[in-house]
């Protein structure tokens, strides 16, 4: 990954790599989840409870590694009754359905382990999948890349490394593993080969989906993965009655809560931790930063960037502005080119709008400050830090001040 982060503490679509796996994990209802942790264990120990507060969740350290069949090695005392399942903290894209699949046909076979297996368009590392007499017979065994012939390396059924075994099955078999392989590691692997030498077959789970099966070694993975989770987000979102006007400019993250009815038009980016509101607009060009929430029928427009902000109902907010830190009303027009200074150097501070204030175009809000409903800035206005401007105040110039008279609100005759 040429990072000093943990491969599965990256980012990916606004969360963790490795959160995805844990969810898998627990889509199954297991008992526990164990994790096997090497570099930066602290860290991703850390990271994982904070995501899953009171899951039950078990975390081993592998010291050295010495491959997959180690791995499971080390996480073997830690393992209770019942079958148990190895999944990879790279494969953020595995579906909760695929892997149902896998327990059942292990578990309905009787059979004493199953595995999934793709067919791969780019093999690219992966083990080939060498089956006993046919294409859809038992699996023989399973090849690593490096120790495979080039007629083996043909193979395009490759293994996706994620495995089932019944009770007893890895107590039994790991302690047989041993490093005469080209890596010299320990490779789990060997237990499958090891179980149909012993005349147990294992059974081999097709997925129909080759990206389901993305491990990620690269930054250039990474890239592809996310692709994935975000070509399924905003499925997501679509099936759910937002209308995306352009899915490939536009990008959502993992959590986002979108209400039925919003229009996302091109070019816009909302981060995890955003909530929209139904029948509002987001973008073009717009982007809604963690801490965002728009209320119903708000609209953030062309180059506009929220943080920590909250929008009232029926808000617009539609060019060219920064909104950061921020509590704006109800029924509040935001003037193109607003900026909310929120940031002093060292703090950030907090700013009020009330319900149905007009910013002029071109108003710099420097906080923290408030401004009451009904109240309007004049166009260019700098409202400096600390001020108040009360309801149905005008307020005008650099710096902003009061201008005689109150603003008069329309006419409803």
């Amino acid at each position: 990954m040429k990072s000093e982060s943990p491969k599965v503490l990256h980012s990916i679509c606004g969360r963790p790599l490795v959160d995805y796996v844990v969810d898998q994990a627990l889509s199954l209802g297991p008992d526990r989840v164990v994790l096997v942790v090497g570099k930066g264990a602290e860290e991703v120990e850390e990271s994982v409870l904070a995501s899953f507060p009171g899951a039950p969740l078990e975390f081993v350290l592998q010291e050295e590694q010495l491959g997959t069949g180690h791995a499971v090695r080390c996480a073997l005392p830690q393992v209770g009754p019942g079958a148990t399942i190895i999944l990879y903290g790279d494969m953020p894209l595995l579906r909760p359905e695929s892997l149902e699949a896998l327990v059942e046909t292990r578990a309905s076979s009787g059979a004493l382990s199953s595995l999934l297996t793709v067919v791969a368009d780019n093999p690219r590392g992966f083990g080939r999948v060498l089956r006993q007499k046919d294409p859809e017979g038992p699996l023989d065994r399973i090849v690593e890349e490096k120790d495979a012939s080039d007629e083996e390396k043909a193979v395009r059924e490759v293994n996706v490394g994620v495995y089932v075994f019944a009770e007893g099955v890895l107590a039994e078999y790991l302690p047989l593993l041993n490093k005469d392989n080209a890596q010299g590691e320990y490779y789990l692997t060997d237990v499958a080969a090891n179980l149909v030498e012993a005349g147990h077959p294992v059974l081999a789970v097709r997925l129909d989906n080759e990206a389901e099966a993305i491990g990620i070694n690269t930054l250039e993975q990474l890239s592809e993965a996310r692709d994935g989770l975000h070509h399924r987000i905003l499925s997501l979102h679509m099936a759910n009655g937002v209308h995306v006007e352009d899915p490939a400019t536009t990008y959502i993250d993992w959590g986002v809560e979108i209400g039925q009815g919003t229009k996302i038009f091109p070019c816009s980016m909302i981060r995890s931790g955003a909530r929209v509101g139904r029948d509002c607009e987001v973008g073009p060009f717009s982007h809604l930063r963690t801490g965002t929430v728009l209320q119903d029928g708000s609209h953030v427009g062309n180059f506009t960037e929220t943080k920590n902000a909250s929008l009232g109902s029926g808000t617009k907010a539609k060019h060219l502005s920064y909104l950061g830190d921020v509590e704006i009303g109800a029924e509040v027009n935001v003037g193109a080119g607003t900026i909310v200074a929120n940031y002093d150097g060292k703090l950030k501070h907090k700013t009020q709008i009330g319900d149905r204030a007009f910013i002029g175009s071109g108003s710099v809000l420097i906080a923290p400050t408030k401004i009451g409903e009904g109240a309007l800035t004049g166009g260019g206005a700098v409202v400096t830090r600390g001020s108040e401007i009360a309801a149905g105040e005008v307020w005008v110039g650099v710096p902003a001040r009061p201008l005689s008279g109150d603003r008069e609100e329309p006419s409803t005759e």
